[in-house]
């Protein structure tokens, strides 16, 4: 009989532990020493643009590239660097070779889980993810050996049609 009514005394001693812990851990004063968020998040790299994110990702804007915009956004735990241009098809998909990409470029549906989030739409550009018919890619440069870029922890590539010969290049790196 006493085994028993220890047996239901236990989770609620441990819960009444728990619940006295969490309150009073809940009331302590933050320590003065801890840095307090000034600027949201995520947040743009003042007088950071294209050069700088090509710079970053290693790539060389095209010659007759029109339409050139980039972007860094900071986050909390990195940087995210954006840069977009149009090009010829050609010229895009060397650039694309060019990335040791994961895997071929193929249309895929709508993706909200995309590294650039709504980032060109900050440049005045429609997000890749809003586009029909986007071909997209990713590359992780450290995996495929790419020296150059070793630094990059994981880029995005996506391609969308402008004209007949035009493509708009979406690049995102961290």
């Amino acid at each position: 009989m006493k085994l028993r009514r220890t047996a239901g005394i236990l989770p609620l001693l441990s819960a009444a532990v728990l619940a006295v812990g969490l309150a009073l851990g809940g009331c302590t004063n933050a320590p003065s020493e801890r840095a307090t968020r000034t600027t949201p998040s995520p947040s743009w790299e003042k007088g950071a643009g294209a050069p700088e994110a090509a710079a970053f990702m290693k790539i060389q804007i095209p010659e007759g590239a029109t339409e050139v915009k980039g972007a860094v956004r900071v986050q909390p735990q990195e940087k995210v660097y954006l840069l977009s241009f149009v090009t010829s098809e050609q010229t895009a998909k060397t650039i694309t070779e060019d990335l040791h990409p994961d895997y071929p470029l193929a249309v895929e549906g709508p993706s909200s889980s995309s590294l650039s989030g709504d980032g060109f739409k900050n440049l005045g550009l429609t997000p890749p993810q809003e586009l029909k018919s986007v071909r997209t890619t990713s590359a992780c440069p450290p995996c495929a050996g790419d020296s150059a870029r070793r630094h990059i922890q994981g880029m995005e590539i996506h391609i969308g049609d402008v004209s007949v010969d035009r493509v708009r290049v979406y690049l995102a790196a961290y």
